[in-house]
C-alpha cells in the first residue's frame, strides 16, 4: 500500500507540473504593509481599522487592525488596484488611493500613513482599544491566545481549558461540545507528541508560545476524516517580516515555573526562525478516596482506599523552520522540532478489603512509584507551486516522525495476610514511528467555482515492549516474568483521497460539498509465538457538506452535516498493563473498530463594535462507540478494557457571548449543555444511560491603560455521563494581571490559580450489573506566579522587491496550514 501511494503521488505531482505553465500574466499574489502615525504628535496609532477596498467595485476585501507600533499588512493579495480605508474613534476617516499590485511590482508599502484627529478634543479622555480574543470566522472558531493575559506561566492545556466548546479534564483528556473525539493538530499537522499521551503532550507546550486556538467543528473533505467532533489546531507563534527579532520570557510560581526564548529573522527570500521553552512543575499533592461495593450471589463484597501522593513533570519543545521563495512561483520551507517530557510519582496508599462470604478481612498498605519519559522528532518538508490561473495552487507536504517513550513502574505491597506481598516492577518501551505524504492541488472554474483535491498516504509502525518482574530475596534483583511479558508490533496504514467543491451560488449563499474516501489497513503481531497475530481491513467514504447564508457584513447562518470517524488511539489499543494497584487495573485491546459518527449542525453568529455571538446546535449520531469497560473479576480485581459496545446520540448546544463596554470592560462567557443517550451489550446483557450534561466558562478583563489589564475567569464542567456512570465534575478559577514596560518592550504579570481552595477535586460515580463504585481524585492546584517577558530586535517592512524577490509570501499558519 505504501508503494502504491507513493506511486500515485509522484503521477500526479508529475502530471500536474508539467501540465502548467508559467507563461503569460503572472498570478502571484502580493502583500501591502504599511504604518498608521498621529499627524500630530507623530506616535503611532494602535488598533486603528485598516480595510483593502476593490477600486472599481468598491467591495471590501480584506479587514485589519493596526498593531502596537501602529503596523498593519495584508498577504496574499490578488493583484488588482485597491483604496485603503482608514478609520479609528476620535480620527477622521482617510482613504489612500492609487494602491496597485502588478506581476512586476506585486507588493506595495504604503509606508508611513499620518492619521489626522477630529477638530475637537476631549480633555483628560485616553481612547483604548483591543484586538478580539474570539474570532468567528466562516469555517472555524479562532482563540487569541496571545492577548489573553491569565495565560501567562501556564500550558496548552491552561489554554485549551479557556477556549469555547472546549474542556480539560484531571488528566488532561480534551473534550469537544462533551466528546473526546477530537484530532489534534500543531499548525496545521499531526504530531507524534501525542502519541504517548495528549495530556502530557500539552503540558510540554508552554502557553507563551502559543499565538491561538483554532476549533473546526464541520470540518470539509480536505481535512483528515479522524475526530469524530471535529480538529482543534494550536498555531504557534510564526513571525516572518523582514529584519530580525526575539521574544524571551520566564515565569516563576508555586507550582510552574517556565522559560521561552523565540528568534526571528527574515530577509529577501529567505526566512528564519526557531521557537523554545521548557516548563517544569515541581511537586504537587495529591490525595484520593476510593470504595467499590461488589454484589454476589454469596453476599457483599467491599473495597475501600484511601491515599496520598505527590508528583512533579517536566517538558520542552524546540522548532527550528526555514523558508525560501525560489522565484514567484515556487516556495520551499522546512521545519524540524524535538519535544521532551517527563513525569513521576509517588503514591502511599491503606486499604481494606472485606469478603463476608469467604471469611476475609484484608488490611493492607501499597507504596507505588512511578517514571516515564518521552522524547519526540518530527520533520516536515513543503513545496507550494502558484499558478498563471488566480487560486490555482499545488502544494505537497513529506512528514516524518519518530516518538520514543519509556514508562517504569514500582509496587510493593505487605499487610496481614501473606498472600498480600508484592515486591515488583512493570514497565514498557513504546515507539511510534510515522511517515506521511501529501498532494493537494486547487483548480478555480470561472469565479464562482473551486474545486480541490488530492490524496495522502499515512503509515504509522506502533511498538511495545512490555515486561513484568518479581523481586527474589535470595539473589536481591528483580527477575523477568516471562508469561507476562511480551513485545507488540502494531501497524496502521492509511490511503486517502478526497475531491471537494467551492460554490458561490449567490452573493448571500455559499456552497461547501465533498467527500473523502479513507482505506485503512490494520495488522498486529506479538513475540510470543503463543498469542495470535491479526490483520484486517476496513473503508469509509466521508461526505461532507456546509451551506452558508450571509444575513448582513456581520452576521450569518452555517448549516452543516458530515461523516467522521475516530480510530482507537494508542492508549486505546497497547495490551501492557501498567500495574500500580493490583485490585484496578487498565488494559487495551488492539482488535477495535473506528467509530462512525454522523452529525449535523446548524450555527448563528453575529457580531457589532461592543457585541460578538455565535450560537450552534448540534446533533451527533455513533455506532460502534469506544467506551472504557470496568468488570469486577472473581478475585476481587476491576478490569478496565475499551470495547466497541453500541451506539449513541448527542443533542445540544453551544453558546459565546462577549461584549465590550467603553472599551475597557470586556466580558466573555461560553456554555455548552447537551444530552446524552447510549446503549449497548456488557457482557452480553444490554445496559442503557442517558443524562445531561453541561459546561461553561465566564472571562471578565478590564482595561486600566494602555500598559495596564486585569483578568478573571471562572470555569464549571458537570459530571460527564457515559454508560456505566458518571465522571468528574470540577470547577475552577484565575485572576491575572499584566503591566507593559520599557515602552511596551517588556511586560511583567502576576497570576493566582484556583485561590480560594488547595485542591481540585474530581469525583466519579460507575456502575454496573454486579458493582458501584465511587472515586474521588484531588491535587494542589492553587497556586501564585510572576512572569517577565521582553522583546528585542527590529522590523523592516520595506518592499521585498529590493531584495529581489518577486513573489508574495505564503499565506498565514493559521488559515493555510491545513484545510
Amino acid at each position: 500500500m505504501r508503494l502504491s501511494i507513493i506511486t500515485l503521488i509522484a503521477i500526479l505531482f508529475t502530471s500536474i507540473i508539467s501540465a502548467q505553465n508559467p507563461g503569460g500574466k503572472s498570478s502571484i499574489k502580493g502583500k501591502i504593509v504599511g504604518a498608521l502615525i498621529d499627524s500630530t504628535s507623530r506616535q503611532p496609532v494602535e488598533f486603528a481599522t485598516v480595510v483593502l477596498v476593490e477600486a472599481q467595485t468598491q467591495k471590501q476585501i480584506d479587514g485589519v487592525t493596526t498593531d502596537e507600533k501602529g503596523e498593519f499588512k495584508f498577504s496574499d493579495v490578488v493583484l488588482g488596484r485597491y483604496q485603503l480605508l482608514f478609520t479609528f474613534i476620535g480620527y477622521k476617516n482617510k482613504t489612500l488611493n492609487n494602491v496597485a499590485l502588478s506581476p512586476e511590482k506585486p507588493d506595495f508599502n504604503a509606508n508611513t500613513v499620518s492619521f489626522s484627529p477630529e477638530s475637537y478634543t476631549l480633555e483628560g479622555v485616553e481612547i483604548v482599544g483591543q484586538s478580539s480574543i474570539i474570532e468567528n470566522r466562516i469555517d472555524k472558531m479562532v482563540y487569541n491566545a496571545e492577548k489573553d493575559v491569565s495565560t501567562i506561566g501556564g500550558d496548552a492545556s491552561d489554554v485549551l481549558s479557556r477556549v469555547p466548546m472546549l474542556s480539560v479534564d484531571v488528566n488532561g483528556g480534551v473534550s469537544l461540545r462533551g466528546s473526546s473525539n477530537i484530532q489534534i493538530l500543531i499548525n496545521g499537522r499531526p504530531s507524534s507528541i501525542f502519541s504517548g499521551g495528549v495530556a502530557d503532550a500539552l503540558k510540554s507546550i508552554p502557553a507563551e508560545q502559543i499565538k491561538s486556538i483554532e476549533v473546526i467543528t464541520s470540518p470539509s473533505a480536505r481535512y483528515d476524516g479522524e475526530g469524530s467532533a471535529g480538529i482543534i489546531n494550536i498555531i504557534t507563534r510564526k513571525k516572518a517580516p523582514q529584519g530580525f527579532t526575539g521574544n524571551a520570557s520566564v515565569s516563576v510560581g508555586t507550582r510552574f515555573n517556565n522559560a521561552n526564548l523565540g528568534l526571528n529573522y527574515a530577509r529577501g527570500r529567505f526566512g528564519l526562525s526557531f521557537n523554545g521553552g521548557f516548563r517544569d512543575s515541581p511537586s504537587r499533592p495529591s490525595i484520593s478516596n476510593f470504595e467499590r461495593r461488589d454484589f454476589l450471589d454469596t453476599g457483599e463484597r467491599i473495597l475501600t482506599q484511601t491515599g496520598e501522593g505527590d508528583g512533579s513533570n517536566s517538558g520542552g519543545r524546540g522548532n527550528l523552520e526555514l523558508s525560501y521563495d525560489i522565484n514567484a512561483y515556487n516556495r520551499i520551507s522546512t521545519n524540524i522540532s524535538n519535544g521532551r517530557r517527563g513525569r513521576s510519582s509517588t503514591n502511599f496508599t491503606d486499604a481494606l478489603f472485606i469478603d463476608p462470604a469467604a471469611n476475609l478481612r484484608q488490611e493492607y498498605t501499597r507504596e507505588s512509584f512511578g517514571d516515564s519519559k518521552s522524547n519526540g522528532l518530527d520533520w516536515n518538508f513543503d513545496y507550494r507551486r502558484t499558478f498563471v490561473k488566480p487560486k490555482q495552487e499545488l502544494t505537497f507536504s513529506v512528514q516524518l516522525e519518530n516518538d520514543k517513550d519509556q514508562v517504569e513502574n514500582l509496587v510493593q505491597q505487605s499487610g496481614n495476610d501473606p498472600s498480600l506481598a508484592r515486591n515488583e516492577s512493570n514497565g514498557n518501551k513504546g515507539r511510534n514511528l510515522e511517515t506521511l505524504v501529501q498532494l493537494d492541488y486547487t483548480h478555480p472554474f470561472g469565479k464562482k467555482v473551486e474545486l480541490e483535491t488530492g490524496v495522502k498516504g499515512v503509515f504509522r509502525n506502533i511498538g511495545s515492549d512490555f515486561n513484568y518482574r518479581n523481586y527474589d530475596a535470595a539473589s536481591q534483583t528483580f527477575i523477568l516474568d516471562e508469561l507476562r511479558s511480551d513485545q507488540f508490533d502494531y501497524t496502521q496504514n492509511v490511503m486517502a483521497g478526497y475531491a471537494s467543491f467551492k460554490i458561490e451560488l449567490s452573493e448571500r449563499w455559499g456552497l461547501l460539498a465533498g467527500a473523502r474516501y479513507e482505506g485503512t489497513s490494520i495488522g498486529g503481531d506479538y513475540a510470543n509465538a503463543e498469542r495470535e497475530p491479526f490483520s484486517f481491513d476496513y473503508s469509509n467514504v466521508l461526505p461532507s457538506t456546509t451551506l452558508n447564508y450571509k444575513i448582513s457584513e456581520l452576521s450569518g447562518i452555517k448549516f452543516s452535516f458530515g461523516q467522521r470517524i475516530q480510530r482507537p488511539d494508542e492508549d486505546y489499543i497497547n495490551p501492557y498493563v501498567a500495574v500500580t494497584d493490583p485490585r484496578d487495573i487498565e488494559v487495551g485491546n488492539p482488535l477495535l473498530l473506528p467509530e462512525v459518527t454522523n452529525q449535523y449542525e446548524l450555527t448563528y453568529n453575529t457580531s457589532t463594535k461592543v457585541f460578538n455571538m455565535n450560537f450552534g446546535t448540534f446533533y451527533r449520531a455513533t455506532r460502534d462507540i469506544i467506551e472504557a469497560i470496568l468488570n469486577v473479576v472473581d478475585d476481587g480485581v476491576s478490569l478496565t478494557t475499551y470495547q466497541n459496545i453500541g451506539k449513541s446520540s448527542t443533542l445540544g448546544g453551544n453558546l459565546f457571548a462577549s461584549v465590550t463596554l467603553k472599551d475597557k470592560l470586556q466580558l466573555r462567557g461560553n456554555a455548552t449543555v447537551l444530552y446524552y443517550s447510549g446503549e449497548g451489550l456488557v457482557n452480553n446483557v444490554r445496559i442503557t444511560n442517558s443524562g445531561a450534561f453541561w459546561n461553561g466558562n465566564l472571562n471578565l478583563s478590564y482595561t486600566f491603560s494602555k500598559s495596564f489589564r486585569a483578568e478573571v475567569n471562572g470555569f464549571y464542567s458537570a459530571p460527564r455521563v457515559g454508560l456505566q456512570g458518571s465522571r468528574a465534575a470540577y470547577a475552577r478559577s484565575s485572576f491575572a494581571v499584566r503591566k507593559d514596560i520599557w515602552k511596551k518592550k517588556a511586560s511583567i504579570g502576576v497570576v493566582a490559580v484556583q485561590p480560594f481552595a488547595k485542591y481540585l477535586k474530581f469525583p466519579n460515580r460507575l456502575s454496573g450489573t454486579n458493582f458501584e463504585q465511587f472515586s474521588e481524585y484531588a491535587f494542589a492546584q492553587r497556586s501564585y506566579g510572576i512572569s517577565f517577558s521582553y522583546r528585542f530586535g527590529k522590523l523592516d517592512f520595506k518592499d521585498r522587491r529590493e531584495d529581489g524577490e518577486r513573489g508574495g509570501e505564503q499565506r498565514d499558519g493559521g488559515d493555510n496550514g491545513f484545510r
